[in-house]
């Protein structure tokens, strides 16, 4: 089943500053992918971070995609 990202999610002014976040978290998504860019698996980065899921992490994977087909 695909992963849509939009589902997991959210940026608002108010909370970060507008950063894209995993929804109901303050968790970053630009902190996700600077683990997985330094070779953390989803496991290692469920073990930091016990309240995330899977799916979440792979919607942010699924965003970067979208915004690099977007960008180039």
């Amino acid at each position: 089943m695909p992963i849509h990202w939009r589902d997991h999610i959210i940026s608002t002014p108010d909370t970060l500053r507008g950063k894209p976040r995993i929804k109901g978290t303050r968790i970053p998504v630009s902190l996700l992918l600077g683990y997985m860019a330094a070779g953390y698996t989803p496991d290692d980065i469920i073990a930091e971070y016990p309240d995330l899921k899977a799916v979440q992490i792979q919607a942010c994977l699924d965003y970067a995609r979208e915004l690099a087909d977007f960008y180039v």
